[in-house]
């Protein structure tokens, strides 16, 4: 049996799309869910969020005023030595503060028996913090259920 020697309109889309579907395959499998709980009319804060979001996670976001945000923190076990602006919850975990990208996907994927990761305060150059190129050294730190915390990752100053 001959192949058509000529391509139909209706083959070049649908290969197309094929090629489309391949291409963004890894960023579709990248869709985990998070939600952010953040301060009201916080940039650093939607800038982690766009963050998230360009690098392939489904984030949906809501503003707290003050007290309210820090109560959400202490309701979901963020300890006071590991508080940052914002909070977001995937899969059961916490991510207190800019944690990057590769450490929720570490997370995810080993699954240790902890609240989540934070990075306390706001280093400078950690995601949605100001260009990683100029960063401060900083830790991303994963919080055990018991309150205590352990490095998780480091990132050295550039």
């Amino acid at each position: 049996m001959a192949l058509p020697t000529r391509i139909t309109r209706r083959a070049a889309l649908l290969s197309g799309l094929a090629l489309t579907t391949l291409i963004a395959h890894p960023l579709l499998a990248q869709g985990v869910a998070i939600h952010v709980v953040k301060g009201t009319g916080c940039e650093c804060c939607n800038a982690w969020v766009a963050y998230l979001r360009d690098v392939g996670f489904a984030v949906t976001d809501e503003e707290r005023y003050g007290t309210l945000l820090m109560m959400y923190k202490t309701e979901v076990g963020v300890p006071q030595k590991m508080i940052s602006c914002h909070t977001g919850m995937t899969e059961g975990y916490i991510l207190e503060g800019h944690v990057p990208a590769a450490d929720i996907r570490r997370l995810l994927a080993e699954r240790p028996d902890a609240i989540g990761l934070a990075v306390p305060g706001m280093p400078y150059g950690s995601p949605g913090m100001g260009p990683e190129d100029e960063r401060e050294a900083y830790e991303v730190f994963l919080i055990r259920r018991d309150g205590s915390t352990e490095v998780f990752s480091a990132y050295p100053e550039v």
